[in-house]
């Protein structure tokens, strides 16, 4: 069962041989022994009992034991059409990428255009760091069977399943696009300038001061029923721009999203409501401090709070977990 442990547990599981996803401080990832799993830094979590900042446990979510046979591989930022290329027959690729890394970025910008990318599930997370220690830390990934760390590099398990399994991705999402203002962008990128509101060309900066817009809810896109979010990272007033933690891209309509009264309970009850047992879950770190889930439960969503999250592309402040169903 996924949920924080001691390093020895942790060591204890790894010797068993069952594919593991671990999250925690690079210092204790390091510790650990050789094994078939992969890791990612981050000290923030959703535990058993409730949200939590821990640096001396770390997070353990098993695959489940349907899996028949994992692989664990590491592509650098030019290789990512090789890990689609890896994809399993059938089954479920995990990956984890250092958030803010060459191979993060260029995921983020790139990722639709990979060729197959939709073949087969892909679902992960981005490492991070304290978030005081940004400046100074870099969020790292682990490859467990040679105890290799990467700054700058994706670490995937490619997990099979039996052909009476199927792996299925769900994406929980509180923001819908609010009935406000579209914008458009003349630009793909992280970094924007100018926007399109209804037609008219606008400072983006500007526009969101004007309106006092509050930027802890993130711009919406609908992308056939699908909304994607692109969160706001801040405001620079010199040079005037919008820095964003997901790219924009040209031509796709966004509007500002509804807000949510209500963030820390929506998870618990979206998860009650759904009656799963997810093989793996994240969630991430804006939900984590806008919604205060410290201390808060979220019912069976358990798992590392990411520094963005990846359901086949990459998704900013939702929650992302996969199951494994029996097909009948």
């Amino acid at each position: 069962m996924a949920d924080l442990v001691a390093l020895r547990e942790a060591s204890d599981l790894i010797a068993t041989g069952r594919p593991l996803m671990v999250a925690g401080d690079a210092t204790l990832l390091a510790r650990l022994p050789k094994g078939n799993w992969i890791g990612g830094t981050t000290p923030y979590f959703m535990s058993r009992s409730g949200g939590i900042v821990d640096r001396e446990r770390v997070f353990v979510s098993p695959l489940d034991t349907s899996v028949s046979e994992a692989k664990v591989r590491v592509y650098r930022e030019d290789e990512l059409q090789r890990m689609v290329d890896d994809y399993p027959g059938n089954g479920c690729s995990f990956i984890i990428v250092p958030a803010g890394s060459l191979t993060h970025l260029r995921f983020d910008r790139e990722c639709g255009s990979l060729l197959g990318l939709f073949n087969s599930p892909l679902v992960g997370w981005n490492a991070g760091v304290l978030l005081n220690e940004l400046a100074t830390e870099s969020p790292k990934v682990f490859d467990g069977t040679t105890l290799q760390s990467y700054a700058d590099a994706a670490v995937v398990l490619h997990a099979t399943l039996p052909a009476e399994f199927a792996a299925k991705i769900e994406i929980v999402n509180p923001f819908r696009q609010g009935d406000g203002d579209i914008i458009t962008f003349p630009q793909s990128g992280f970094v924007v300038t100018e926007c399109l509101v209804n037609g008219k060309l606008a400072d983006f900066a500007d526009y969101l001061e004007a309106r006092s817009i509050d930027t802890r809810w993130p711009l919406v896109a609908d992308y056939a029923g699908a909304q994607i979010n692109v969160s706001f990272q801040g405001i620079d007033k010199t040079p005037k721009q919008v820095r964003l933690y997901a790219p924009v891209f040209e031509g796709v309509e966004y509007r500002l999203a509804e807000q949510v009264s209500d963030l820390a309970g929506f998870f618990g009850r979206e998860f009650a409501a759904r009656r799963v047992t997810p093989t793996f879950s994240c969630n991430c770190i804006l939900n984590f401090l806008y919604a205060e889930l410290e201390g808060k439960q979220t019912g069976e969503a358990t798992g590392p709070i990411t520094f963005g999250e990846i359901a086949y592309i990459q998704l900013n402040q939702t929650l992302v977990y996969v199951s494994f169903e029996r097909m009948t």
